[in-house]
């Protein structure tokens, strides 16, 4: 992604609980990254409560941009187009920063693009790497799973995605069952540095033959029903076997999305694998992942631009700006949007 032209792209993303703004040139550079985070807001209650994240946002969203454009030292008339989520996400929260964009593209005049929350994650790996077409995509994240051949910045096929729970989604569930917290994933993978991986054998499903879709909801009910039996016995898990249950579950999950990943690469000759998502920053994950594919080239972002952020957003609308698309102020909320926006 490069061009002699600065192209200057502010990015907004309000899908879930972050709201966030960026201004990035050139689908690569990052001249502002701003987060407002709601995970304080939502942790007495476990998760994320819709009707709260959408009232943070409408507080949020017009501070965070004026950040984004003060910190990249720039002003509307110097940026060339608004990207923002359209989604998948919760209805509620994206619909402040779709409603947004959209009052803002029209009050100064700059082009708008709806961009799929997926083609954002994965967009975020060309903000540090400069990978070559074509090449695998595993995304992983709180709320979508899936391995996705990318031919070309504008042609990707789904190979395979979450059937039911995600692997954010199952992490997120079996830490709030062991007590770990929000948010969960992070809780999880620091519970599990104090255990042991081989503790109990939880199970792993790994569908039909040759199939690259993945299943976690039996994983999540596995870890329910010990705990459960457990407590009917008179004897709950204590500290450290809170810790080896999470290394055990964290194992099941990341070595299902290791071992599919590496044999998909392997079967349709691919040489690199791009992980993104939230899920990506986990270092069980990474580590697993070069074990699998020692002939691969394993690529990842930062752990900023694993989570949500607006950079992702921005840098997936740049090549559909270089390529002349447009959305018209018709543009919606789309919390079920399907795999990629055609």
């Amino acid at each position: 992604m490069g061009s002699n032209i600065s192209i200057n792209i502010l990015g907004i993303e309000t899908s879930c609980d972050e709201t966030a703004a960026a201004v990035v040139c050139n689908g690569c550079l990052v001249r502002s990254n701003i987060i407002a985070s709601q995970i304080a807001v939502h942790q007495p209650y476990g998760g994320v409560v819709p009707e709260i994240a959408s009232r943070q946002h409408l507080e949020a969203i017009i501070p965070v941009v004026e950040q984004a454009l003060a910190a990249a030292g720039c002003s509307f008339e110097e940026i060339d187009a608004i990207a923002v989520t359209e989604g998948p996400g919760l209805v509620g929260a994206l619909l402040v920063g779709v409603s947004y964009a959209k009052a803002l593209a029209l009050a100064i005049n700059k082009p708008l693009l709806g961009v799929h929350h997926w083609q954002g994650h994965l967009a975020a790996v060309f903000l540090e790497h400069s990978p070559e077409y074509p090449f695998l995509a595993l995304l992983v994240s709180g709320s979508h799973s899936g391995l996705v051949e990318v031919k070309s910045d504008s042609s990707s096929r789904l190979l395979g995605q979450s059937l039911d729970d995600a692997a954010g989604e199952a992490f997120d569930k079996i830490a709030r069952a062991l007590g770990l917290g929000y948010p969960g994933g992070p809780a999880l993978e620091q519970a599990a540095e104090g255990g042991n991986k081989d503790y109990y054998a939880f199970p792993r499903a790994w569908l039909s033959e040759g199939s690259w879709d993945f299943s976690f909801s039996g994983l999540k009910s596995a870890v329910l029903n010990y705990l459960n039996r457990r407590k009917m016995l008179g004897n709950p898990c204590q500290k450290e076997e809170i810790c080896h249950l999470a290394a055990s579950a964290q194992e099941a999950i990341v070595e299902v999305l290791a071992v599919k990943a590496a044999a998909a690469a392997k079967t349709l000759g691919y040489n690199t694998i791009v992980v993104a998502g939230g899920v990506a920053a986990n270092q069980r994950l990474r580590r697993l992942l070069l074990e699998r594919g020692p002939d691969l080239a394993i690529l990842w972002p930062s752990q900023i631009y694993c989570t949500d952020n607006a950079a992702m957003i921005a840098a997936a609308a740049y090549s559909r700006f270089c390529r002349g698309e447009r959305d018209d102020l018709g543009l919606n909320a789309n919390p079920r949007l399907g795999f990629y926006k055609a």
